[in-house]
């Protein structure tokens, strides 16, 4: 993108989510200050690594399944460092014409989007710089207006990003402004933290990261099946991220639910 640190203001010195979330994946594009908080919450809840792992390889699946299913447009916020195979790239796998719009408010994320743009000839990706409790300015957006067609079917992807949104901030209504902006036939996947399978280890991560200057807001079933209210959630319903229609029909076995100690669900649009 041609910008410096200095340029996109990534303030290295303090943690961030997105950053403390590359480094459990193994990648590269995190610096002390995240290392540091990172494992300060892998102390608390030495699983971190494995969480992050099968929410991604629930977000591989629940696209896969959508793209499978005829969805040929997806809207992705909350995207994080890019990590190959990107959504993008499941998508197109499965739909060659597919339109990708990626959001997120990181500005690390602004600097390495080149890697969210390596579309299909056929398909479109597209990268908006953007703030979530801002659903307007989204759908709103040129990126979005280029790129999505809003009377055709989109999939709504909101993997790891609305434990990060507080009530005070909105977070159930900024999920059904989205929404409502959707055609029947859209979709919305979710993935979210929650306290239900290991509720002490899930205390102590939201105290770590609200040290780093991040809140953590924490859902249990219940609350997270709010979100979902009006929709029609897919099978196997709302279950821990590794449960949902596991490659080969069988879960992880090394995967204990507390491990992910998140929940995953998709839900259609009637």
């Amino acid at each position: 993108m041609g910008r410096d640190d200095t340029e996109v203001n990534l303030e290295l010195h303090r943690a961030h989510s997105a950053r403390m979330y590359d480094y459990y994946l193994g990648g590269t594009t995190n610096f002390a200050a995240d290392r540091e908080a990172a494992g300060q919450v892998m102390a608390v809840f030495p699983w971190a690594e494995r969480a992050a792992r099968v929410n991604r390889d629930f977000m591989h699946r629940s696209t896969r399944h959508l793209a499978e299913a005829g969805i040929r447009q997806f809207l992705d916020i909350g995207t994080g460092i890019p990590t190959s195979p990107n959504l993008h790239e499941v998508a197109q796998q499965c739909q060659p014409a597919a339109r990708i719009v990626y959001a997120d408010n990181d500005p690390i994320v602004l600097a390495h989007a080149q890697a969210l743009l390596r579309s299909t000839p056929e398909g479109r990706t597209a990268y908006l710089q953007a703030d979530i409790t801002d659903p307007e300015s989204i759908l709103k957006a040129p990126e979005v207006r280029q790129n999505i067609d809003l009377d055709q079917p989109v999939a709504l992807s909101l993997n790891a990003i609305m434990h990060f949104i507080p009530d005070s901030q909105g977070a159930l209504g900024v999920v059904r402004q989205l929404m409502a902006a959707l055609v029947p036939g859209s979709a919305l996947v979710i993935s979210h933290g929650s306290p239900d399978f290991a509720p002490e280890e899930a205390e102590r991560i939201v105290r770590v990261y609200e040290a780093a200057g991040t809140t953590v807001r924490m859902r249990t079933k219940a609350e997270l099946a709010l979100f979902l209210q009006g929709l029609d959630v897919l099978p196997p319903g709302i279950v821990a991220t590794h449960r949902w229609r596991p490659d080969g029909g069988r879960p992880d076995p090394l995967v204990a639910d507390a491990h992910a100690s998140a929940y995953a669900a998709v839900a259609l649009k009637r």
